[in-house]
């Protein structure tokens, strides 16, 4: 199977800072990837580094076997790559239809197939970005990054602050988008398990280093790994949880 993202010995950061070191890492089209490690390890700088919003230091970045290592943020959007950040970006003062029209581009991921996605984003489409709940305004992010239709989407924390029946609607949605439609994609997670059921692979971040790679059934059947590197163990009933204390 013909490799999406081919990163190779990257270091990059912030000004002088090098956040990362010689991280090499791979995703073949249709699979996704779950990017694990605590706070502060380098999951963020490695998606900020991919749509090309950090300094370059060292390495290089494909996408689909072009070199976009050296290319603008904008000019790596054109190239198939969507991004969902932590901020969200959705235009506040646009409606929910006006935020996706406003960016959509040719292909299989329409308004509507969003709309098909995210039905509560249909009910409120004439709705102004401030008007949505925190929930709301994620799905509208990631239906924003849908119709720009990537070879390559990059998902940070999508999950954080939300309640935990739009966790579950949210990552049924994602596992549909992957799974079912086979879009390529990224997800940064702190929380490990919510995760690792939905994706294909997964990489762990440790200080700017990759210090573990594996299936993420892999991952998750692996109890040593899991609580050295991410503070996560198992409760009574057998799942997965994050320690705390």
């Amino acid at each position: 199977m013909p490799e999406v993202l081919q990163i190779e010995n990257l270091s990059a950061g912030y000004g002088e800072a090098v956040v990362l070191s010689n991280v090499s890492l791979r995703l073949e089209e249709g699979r996704s990837l779950a990017l694990l490690g605590r706070n502060g390890m380098g999951k963020t700088t490695l998606l900020n580094s991919i749509v090309g919003a950090t300094r370059h230091f060292g390495g290089a970045i494909r996408l689909g076997g072009d070199d976009i290592t050296r290319l603008p943020p904008d000019q790596r959007a054109h190239k198939g790559i969507g991004w969902v950040p932590q901020e969200r970006n959705i235009f506040k003062s646009l409606t929910v239809e006006e935020n996706m029209t406003a960016v959509a581009e040719p292909g299989s991921w329409t308004v509507a197939r969003v709309y098909e996605l995210f039905p509560r984003l249909k009910e409120r489409r004439r709705n102004l970005g401030n008007q949505l709940s925190g929930g709301e305004q994620q799905m509208l992010a990631i239906g924003r990054a849908l119709v720009l239709n990537p070879r390559l989407l990059l998902l940070d924390e999508p999950l954080e602050g939300l309640a935990p029946i739009l966790v579950q609607e949210l990552i049924a949605a994602l596992s549909r988008v992957m799974r079912e439609e086979g879009l390529s994609a990224i997800l940064v997670e702190q929380n490990a398990p919510k995760i690792l059921s939905v994706t294909d692979r997964a990489a762990i971040l440790e200080r700017g280093m990759i210090v573990h790679e594996s299936t993420s059934a892999a991952l998750k059947a692996d109890p040593k790994v899991l609580e050295e590197y991410l503070g996560v163990g198992k409760t009574k009933a057998g799942t997965l949880a994050p320690k705390t204390g």
